[in-house]
């Protein structure tokens, strides 16, 4: 899947993706991702205190 991913990217970019530079950037995005939803859900539990 990954390396389907990567020739798609490839033919849409005209660049040359390779599939290890994929595996990073989408190991990356995915902790962003996490990251951000921790943080909102610590942030919504005190917006959650403070309306109270």
């Amino acid at each position: 899947m990954m390396t389907a991913l990567a020739k798609a990217m490839s033919r849409a970019t005209g660049a040359n993706v390779e599939v290890e530079t994929l595996k990073v950037l989408v190991t990356f995005s995915g902790a962003g991702l996490l990251l951000c939803l921790v943080a909102a859900m610590i942030y919504a539990t005190y917006l959650g205190v403070a309306l109270d």
